[in-house]
């Protein structure tokens, strides 16, 4: 894309949150190359009102009704999938946290639009819906999550046979080498502290519980079609290397950067170019050294295996181990369940919900629905 051409529409959904605020970042410094024409939040009124008048979208949507809005917004969850599919729209940056960010996915997909998703959670509940989406609207998906941009970038230009195994990076979150003993008392303040990474509330604690690692195992399952046993994770602490690609004659390649979600964001608007006023630090290897990496504590963090376990179980697991997940996530944070009780409350609704039906799009919403319920009864909450 030039500086000539005429630039591309952007929805940013969840505009307000942190790959939000992000995504206006970059796109602040691209106007040349893309405009924002639509912009929803979840509640947060007086942030989108200042986005509103920087920007000046042509469409502006609240998700949450009985919140104080402009007079020409929209209201409620049908604001989401009315910015993903207007016609001035070419991108949908879809930034929402959780299970909300779906449907629009699927709208803007079969509208032919390019999804850059950030939502992981929409490909972990419904992957395969969200690929006949792209295959029926001849929409394009290319993924905002650092690690998945990076899987991206090195296999450009590789058939899919020549790879061997990707390995995801994961920061450790803020008790990374802690024992399972000691994390029994943690504070909500406490997994808030991320060390790397400046990120919403939900998906910090999913950060330091490694459950996020577990829904990226899923989204890059989906997203490069690689069997479970060829996707792994290592923890780096420096969040320098954000994955490696193991190739089968032994090669691999690493997509390395500073730690700024800036570069897959713009990454992910002008795939598979690159432009040059990217506004992101050089690289200073020196000042990023050193670079170490150690293997996951799955006893302490069993997060990370319940959700690899319920991806590789399919059906309607993966949507029962992000809902449970969300469900105990948001309890924590409300300090009526400890640091513990996510993980127990995620396995307990895989146990007794993973059979459930999968096949449509109400299956998969049901199964999401059955696992709030159960571990909102099993936590009183």
């Amino acid at each position: 894309m030039t500086s000539s051409s005429i630039p591309k529409g952007v929805a940013v959904l969840g505009s307000t949150g942190s790959i939000g605020t992000t995504a206006l970042r970059v796109l602040d410094r691209q106007r040349s190359r893309f405009r924002v024409t639509a912009l929803t939040a979840n509640s947060n009124a007086a942030l989108l009102k200042e986005q509103a008048h920087r920007f000046a979208p042509a469409f502006v949507g609240m998700v949450e009704t009985g919140v104080e809005a402009g007079e020409s917004w929209r209201s409620g969850t049908e604001a989401l999938i009315e910015a993903a599919t207007r016609s001035d729209v070419d991108i949908v940056i879809n930034a929402v946290v959780g299970v909300a960010g779906l449907e629009a996915t699927l709208a803007a997909l079969e509208g032919g639009k390019r999804v850059a998703l950030a939502n992981k959670e929409t490909l972990v509940i419904a992957g395969d819906l969200v690929k006949k989406a792209t295959q029926n609207g001849h929409g394009e998906l290319v993924p905002i999550d650092s690690e998945h941009s990076a899987i991206l970038q090195c296999i450009a230009g590789h058939p899919r046979g020549e790879v061997r195994r990707v390995i995801l990076t994961a920061s450790g979150g803020p008790f990374r080498g802690w024992s399972a003993e000691r994390l029994a008392g943690v504070s909500v303040a406490d997994a808030l502290r991320h060390p790397t990474w400046s990120m919403g509330r939900k998906n910090t604690i999913d950060s330091a519980t490694l459950a996020n690692k577990a829904l990226e195992v899923i989204e890059a399952h989906v997203l490069f079609d690689l069997p479970y046993d060829r996707i792994e994770v290592v923890v780096h602490p420096q969040s320098v290397v954000h994955s490696f690609v193991e190739f089968i004659d032994g090669s691999v390649i690493a997509q390395m950067s500073v730690p700024t979600m800036e570069l897959p964001v713009l990454y992910a608007l002008t795939h598979p170019e690159r432009v040059a006023d990217s506004g992101v630090p050089p690289f200073d290897p020196v000042k990023l050294s050193p670079l170490t990496y150690e293997p996951v504590d799955h006893a302490s963090f069993p997060a990370l295996r319940l959700g690899i376990g319920a991806g590789k179980a399919g059906g309607a697991a993966p949507a029962v181990f992000n809902a449970a997940n969300e469900c105990a996530v948001a309890a924590f944070l409300a300090g009526k369940i400890g640091f513990h009780d996510i993980p127990r409350g995620i396995s307990s609704a895989l146990d007794r919900l993973s059979g459930m039906k999968s096949q449509t799009r109400e299956q998969l919403l049901e199964a999401d629905r059955a696992a709030r319920c159960h571990v909102s009864e099993m936590f009183k909450c």
